[in-house]
């Protein structure tokens, strides 16, 4: 597996445990351990996703993840098919 791929399942790993720790919490509101591990998990996928776009480019998969001064910027950088395979 390349690396670009293995990041992306780190992340989608990730992304999914803060998914399910959020359900969690919406009814157990008051539950330190998960609010601990949810700040955990938030920390973690922001460091794959610097990681990533370190190696990468910019990691958007859904507009939340455009920042406000940047938007759309990856219009101006390297389409996907343009990047050459590790």
């Amino acid at each position: 597996m390349n690396k670009k791929l293995e990041l992306k399942k780190k992340i989608h790993a990730v992304d999914f445990a803060i998914h399910e720790l959020v359900l969690f919490l919406d009814t157990h509101p008051t539950n330190q351990k998960a609010m601990a591990l949810l700040k955990d998990y938030r920390f973690k996928r922001a460091e794959l996703i610097k990681e990533y776009e370190a190696q990468f480019g910019d990691y958007i998969v859904t507009p939340a993840d455009v920042t406000a001064n940047g938007c759309w910027q990856w219009l101006d950088g390297k389409w996907p098919w343009e990047y050459k395979e590790v």
